[in-house]
Order: C-alpha cells, then sequence, then structure tokens
C-alpha cells in the first residue's frame, strides 16, 4: 500500500483527528515523495495497528549481522514500512538474539541469529550481505535466483577479475556472476540500478570521492591528472573484530596514515573515474584513521581544465546535485564538517580555490557507516524493488 493510499484510508475512516493536522507532499524530479505533518498527536492506535499490518511486504535476509553494518541496517529497517527482517545469520554468533550482540537493538523484534549454512533463502525475497571480503563470493554464487541482493563487501565491486586477485591477494571464484554485477553508486548508476538482480555496494572512501569528482570528469572541467586525495576515516570503517591496531589506546589522541599507496579502494576509485572520463585515471590516494567512531571526510585537490573557474566547478555540482535527496552542495564558502552528517544518508560537499592558481580544493563528507555502507545499500535495494529510494532513510543527521 502507498503512502498516499494509507493517508487516504485514515481520513476516510476517522483516524485522522480533525484540526489538529496538516499534510503537504512535495514531489521532485525523481518522483519521490515527500509528506510533511505538523501539529499534534495524529494517529490512533487503531490507525497505528492498521499501518503495521501493511508493513513487511518484502522479506529481508540480513547475512553477517553481528557486524557494524548489519547492524546499522536493521537500525535503518526499523522505520521502513515495507522491508522486515525475517532471516538473519552471523556464524559467530549463531543461536544469539541480535539484541544479546547489540543491546542498543533489544526492542527489536528479530529473528534468532543462525549460521549461513542453516538458513532457508525461501523464506527471503531480497539480501543483504555483510560478510567479510573473500567470503561473499561462493555464498552469493549459491543462493537462489530470484533474489536480489546487495553485496556490501568488496568481492564484486571491480570488473576486472585480475586486479581483483592483484589488489585481494586471491583468486574470484564468482567470475560468472561477476559480469552481472552492477555498481551501485546510487546517484550516478540510478538507472542500471533498477533492473539489477546483484549491486556491487560502493565503498565509504569511494563514495565520498566519486560523488564529486565523476560529475566534474564527465563535464570536462577538471584534468585527470594530478589528483591527489586525502581521506580520514572513523574507526568504525575497519570493522569490529578484535584488531591491536584499533585498541583504544592506539587510537586516541593521534592520526594515523595507512595502507600508503596500496589501500585496496585503489583500483575502485580509479575504475569509477576511468568510466567517467572514458579513460584510464590514476590518483594519489592516502587514508588516515581519526579518532573517532563514525565519520569521512575526503579532501580532493584537482587540477582545473584551461579556462575553468571555481564558479564553474561549483554551478556544476549544484545542476548535478539540485534534484538530488541525499548529496547536497552546500553555501559558497561553508565547510563540510562530519559532524553534520553523522548517522545520516547524506553527503555535504563544496569547492574551494586553491593558493596554486587553476587548482581547486574539494571537500566531501559523509558517515561511513550510512551513506558509505548500509545506508546506501538500503537505497539501492530500494530502487530494485521499485519504491521510493528514501524509503527508511530520512533520519536527520545527529547533532551534537
Amino acid at each position: 500500500m502507498s503512502t498516499a493510499t494509507f493517508n487516504s484510508i485514515c481520513f476516510n475512516q476517522g483516524y485522522w483527528r480533525k484540526g489538529e493536522v496538516k499534510i503537504s507532499k512535495v514531489k521532485n524530479r525523481n518522483q519521490r515523495v515527500k509528506f510533511y505533518v505538523g501539529g499534534a498527536s495524529v494517529l490512533s492506535t487503531k490507525c497505528m495497528q492498521s499501518s503495521e499490518k501493511n508493513k513487511r511486504e518484502v522479506r529481508i535476509g540480513l547475512l553477517g549481522a553481528s557486524g557494524y553494518t548489519g547492524a546499522e541496517i536493521v537500525r535503518l529497517l526499523a522505520n521502513h514500512p515495507y522491508f522486515g527482517i525475517t532471516l538473519m545469520t552471523a556464524d559467530r554468533k549463531a543461536g544469539q538474539s541480535m539484541g544479546s550482540v547489540f543491546p542498543h537493538l533489544i526492542t527489536q523484534d528479530l529473528p534468532t541469529m543462525i549460521s549461513v549454512k542453516d538458513a532457508d533463502f525461501s523464506s527471503v525475497d531480497a539480501v543483504f550481505c555483510c560478510l567479510p571480503h573473500g567470503t561473499t563470493q561462493e555464498i552469493i554464487k549459491g543462493l537462489p535466483r530470484h533474489l536480489k541482493i546487495v553485496d556490501l563487501s568488496a568481492d564484486f565491486r571491480l570488473r576486472d577479475i585480475a586486479e581483483y586477485e592483484e589488489w585481494y591477494g586471491q583468486p574470484h571464484s564468482a567470475s560468472e556472476l561477476q559480469k552481472e554485477a552492477v555498481y551501485g553508486l546510487t546517484e550516478i548508476s540510478r538507472e542500471d540500478v533498477k533492473n539489477a538482480h546483484l549491486v556491487a555496494n560502493p565503498g565509504c572512501y569511494p563514495t565520498s570521492i566519486q560523488l564529486p569528482l565523476v560529475p566534474l570528469i564527465k563535464a570536462k572541467l577538471i584534468e585527470h591528472r594530478n589528483i591527489i586525495i586525502d581521506s580520514k576515516s572513523g574507526v568504525s570503517g575497519a570493522g569490529r573484530g578484535a584488531k591491536e591496531a584499533n585498541l583504544y589506546s592506539e587510537i586516541a589522541e593521534g592520526i594515523y596514515s595507512y595502507g600508503v599507496t596500496k589501500h585496496r579502494h585503489v583500483p575502485e576509485i580509479e575504475q569509477g573515474l576511468s568510466d567517467a572520463a572514458q579513460s584510464k585515471v590514476t590518483v594519489s590516494f592516502t587514508p588516515h584513521l581519526m579518532p573517532m567512531i563514525r565519520g569521512m571526510q575526503s579532501t580532493i585537490y584537482v587540477e582545473m581544465s584551461q579556462g575553468v573557474t571555481i564558479e564553474d566547478l561549483y554551478q556544476q555540482l549544484r545542476k548535478s546535485y539540485e534534484d538530488e535527496e541525499f548529496v547536497k552542495l552546500i553555501d559558497k564558502g561553508v565547510v563540510p564538517r562530519t559532524h553534520n552528517v553523522r548517522g545520516s544518508n547524506y553527503c555535504f560537499m563544496n569547492v574551494f580555490p586553491d593558493r596554486i592558481p587553476g587548482r581547486a580544493i574539494i571537500i566531501s563528507v559523509i558517515d561511513n557507516l550510512v551513506k558509505g555502507a548500509s545506508g546506501q545499500a538500503l537505497q539501492n535495494l530500494n530502487i530494485m524493488l521499485g519504491y521510493p529510494e528514501n524509503t527508511g532513510l530520512l533520519y536527520q543527521p545527529l547533532f551534537p
């Protein structure tokens, strides 16, 4: 049932309290509808119960539920009117409840986690796969063909399986399935995502980098050479596994550069930028670990094409994203901050003149667990199944 139909039923059956509510709706270029409700208490218990009956139209399987991205999907789906989790796997936590592993989710009515080998996929319509890199290919290869799948690992992001083997140090075990995978940078690949069976959800760094750069490269406003990317991430990007390098005493009160010249997101970034340029693009990319839990900032240094100005870059980004729900070019001169997107599916960006003539500085911020992972995954599955892509994702950023 659509939101509009549901609202109509509530009005017709007298569940809305007359005189206490005002409703307006706004539809943008992508035909996504927002409802704005103002006033006092608007729904009676009866209508809320009627609403519950119309939930769970799509049965969701969540593989790898005990990690940060799995927990984040559960949090987002708590307010999704159509998707309900009916299957959860977590091999090391099999037999446990989600609430015992993540106490902040104890209020959610969820199935007990089981081992993936015991999963019955006949009970689900779509799957979020949050398993570690290198473990996903064989599992997804064995899933029923009718399922819609969003894979949050890196296993299907690189089209060239030889490149995957070079950067991930192991052979690709599902080369035929790789040919079907659609790279799901939503705002760039929306039309391809619509008809996909398998979407490879982008990495967090590549999301924060490609969103500002792809429109500028396509418009030929920046040179392909000398792109320098300095990115910083919260510790949650490293996952929940116990690692000495991620101990509080190792991370707090410091900053740590890692994966210098060899971070595994490099080929993914270059693949996307090369597609935009229709020629090979090579970048200098260095990630850093910051003493914070969530958040990611990419500071990108580019050379503008001959005759191009900062205003040209700004206007191109404005034109590219003016009708987008989750990508926002902020006011001129305002520096994006990770605090301003925390807990949300938004990407904020801006462009500044460099002191070096002919160069520009672009700053992009996201929440690495939401737009950089689970939020974008939900955005993609909404599109794959024909639902408004903002469904379940209109959480506003947490501040302070």
